[in-house]
């Protein structure tokens, strides 16, 4: 197995200055870059009037992640919709709830907080039947959130508030990398649709999620690194396994 000497993630760099991957890169003596494959655009208030959504006949909103935060008060402003401070919030983790504070004065608002993921942000949803949810989200969702929704027997509705777009990677065309990371099947079609010929030869792919892996699989590729797994819950922790045991050869 070749040595791994460097990494590229598809994402944005972190901007924590402890993040595990900055640890990882010192501790594996790795070159790590991060380039974000996707990018989050704003829809029009064209698009979003298309849609046909009154903003005051909502009085909750489901939030799953910072980019429905911004693009949710992004339209409220464009829309001068002054936003209730009865209005309540349905944060699918901690970090979307606190990313709140941003707009709103966190504790005097009704917030109500998931543990991770949607499906456990459901039972609590559940218990607010009398509620109208609004759900800002992308252009791109995964199938799982309305089906759990309509199980719930609520009054909901998704608007797409914003879209992903495929970045432009022409400058990564002279470059290899020995690993590349992946978390959405989005990710791999910005791969292909910037890189129609591309073939992993001896570049090792890790993935987070099943419907990445899936993804990256259908494209005839091999995934040589997953996350998460009961042993590695995060993708540092599986990136540093694999180049642990890579390296020592």
């Amino acid at each position: 197995m070749a040595k791994i000497k460097t990494v590229l993630v598809s994402q944005p760099k972190p901007t924590l200055v402890n993040s595990p991957y900055f640890d990882l890169q010192k501790k594996r003596k790795l070159k790590i870059d991060f380039v974000p494959f996707i990018h989050v655009k704003g829809a029009t208030l064209k698009e979003i009037r298309l849609q046909k959504v009154d903003l005051s006949k909502f009085s909750s909103i489901i939030l799953t992640s910072r980019y429905a935060v911004d693009h949710y008060f992004r339209v409220c402003e464009r829309m001068r919709f002054k936003v209730p401070d009865s209005m309540k919030y349905f944060c699918q983790s901690e970090a979307v709830a606190f990313y709140l504070q941003k707009y709103v004065v966190y504790r005097k608002r009704k917030i109500y907080v998931g543990e991770r993921s949607f499906k456990e942000l459901c039972p609590i949803i559940s218990k607010h039947k009398d509620e109208n949810f609004l759900l800002p989200t992308t252009d791109k969702l995964k199938p799982e959130v309305p089906e759990l929704l309509d199980s719930l027997d609520i009054k909901w509705k998704r608007c797409v508030f914003y879209k992903t777009v495929i970045s432009d990677l022409t400058e990564l065309a002279d470059v290899t990398y020995d690993v590349l990371v992946f978390f959405s099947p989005s990710g791999i079609e910005s791969l292909f649709q910037n890189f129609p010929e591309f073939k992993q030869n001896g570049t090792k792919i890790a993935v987070f999620g099943s419907i990445t892996r899936k993804a990256v699989e259908e494209k005839g590729l091999n995934v040589d690194i997953y996350a998460p797994s009961p042993e590695f819950p995060s993708m540092t922790m599986a990136l540093d396994n694999f180049i642990s045991k890579s390296n020592k050869k």
